[in-house]
């Protein structure tokens, strides 16, 4: 069973720079496609950003496409997500999830594996 702990959460200006990391407990992360998602208060949980195992291929929501970058690094069973431009729109909650699949599930039901989370807050 993977176990995900996510960190690097914090307070930003807009226009700042924030980088979360995801560490994952088992042996072949290669073997998982690992997602992002967030969580505003009141609002459902939200697709950020995926990645396949093995790392060549990603997709992203619209709604950060070109300000955030998602990668891994399989040796460290690490996934990392790069976010640039930040918005106060951003602010949110966000998880790191696994799936022991080849495609990228864009819905919260298709992963099976959740870290706790981190707190990301964008100041206007």
């Amino acid at each position: 069973q993977e176990k995900l702990v996510e960190s690097g959460g914090g307070l930003v200006q807009a226009g700042g720079s924030l980088r979360l990391s995801c560490a994952a407990s088992g042996r072949t992360a290669s073997n998982y496609t690992m997602g992002w998602f967030r969580q505003a208060p009141g609002k459902e949980r939200q697709f950020v950003a995926g990645i396949t195992g093995s790392g060549s291929g990603t997709y992203y929501s619209d709604s950060v496409k070109g300000r955030f970058t998602i990668s891994r690094d399989n040796a460290k069973n690490t996934v990392s997500l790069e976010m640039n431009n930040l918005k106060p729109e951003d602010t949110a909650v966000y998880y790191c999830a696994a799936r022991r699949a080849l495609a990228i599930p864009t819905i919260a039901l298709g992963y099976d594996y959740w870290g706790q989370g981190t707190q990301v807050s964008v100041s206007s």
